[in-house]
């Protein structure tokens, strides 16, 4: 994983299925392309280490959360929905009310597939921000681009939505070759397989100032 101070990490918190592949891996670009860098779960596989343990000490090393609350459909194999994603949102807000002077510091970006829709099933977060990403990919870019563009203290500039959601399918074309440079099949790639990848890429096209 590159490094990173606290300040530039953001935990993203959302479904690791087949189903969700398409935002997850276009939401870790654009935290990338944005000069961020992603952390979640699937970063370490531990078996010695609890996984609440594992998602509380992430969340404790990222200023900024993104967390997709979008997966309310029940699992076709419990008939149960699953409620990770809330739960995760819980402990980084619960780590930004409770938390000493560095954790309270943390900004996060709640998304859900329709806006409003929230409100039926978790109505605690009433009042708070929620963007919707309508399940596409260049929706979930520009929402995390604007989102980290408003968080920044500093003057940095980025690029627009769209400018990013046009480099990331550049890389995607480009990454099949990128991984078998590797001796990598594309459905093999871990978390930090791709992030690997991406940094590649970042560094051999970098984003032109604006």
């Amino acid at each position: 994983m590159p490094e990173a101070d606290y300040g530039r990490r953001v935990f993203v918190n959302c479904p690791f299925d087949k189903e969700y592949r398409h935002l997850f891996e276009a939401i870790v670009f654009a935290v990338h392309d944005c000069g961020y860098v992603a952390r979640c779960a699937l970063e370490v596989d531990d078996g010695s280490e609890v996984r609440i343990e594992k998602v509380a000490r992430i969340i404790g090393d990222c200023k900024f959360g993104l967390h997709d609350i979008s997966r309310t459909d029940p699992d076709v194999a419990t008939g149960l929905p699953r409620f990770n994603m809330p739960f995760e949102l819980g402990v980084f807000l619960g780590a930004k009310r409770f938390g000493r002077t560095e954790q309270k510091q943390k900004s996060c970006l709640i998304l859900d597939v329709e806006p409003y829709r929230y409100q039926k099933f978790l109505s605690d977060i009433a009042g708070q921000d929620i963007a919707a990403h309508g399940g596409k990919v260049e929706s979930a870019i520009s929402r995390v681009r604007d989102w980290l563009s408003n968080a920044i203290a500093t003057s940095i500039r980025l690029p627009g939505g769209e400018a990013i959601a046009a480099r990331y399918r550049i890389f995607r074309r480009e990454l099949p070759v990128m991984c078998e440079s590797y001796s990598l099949r594309m459905d093999e790639l871990t978390f930090n397989d791709y992030v690997a990848q991406l940094e590649d890429w970042l560094t051999q096209n970098p984003r032109v100032a604006v």
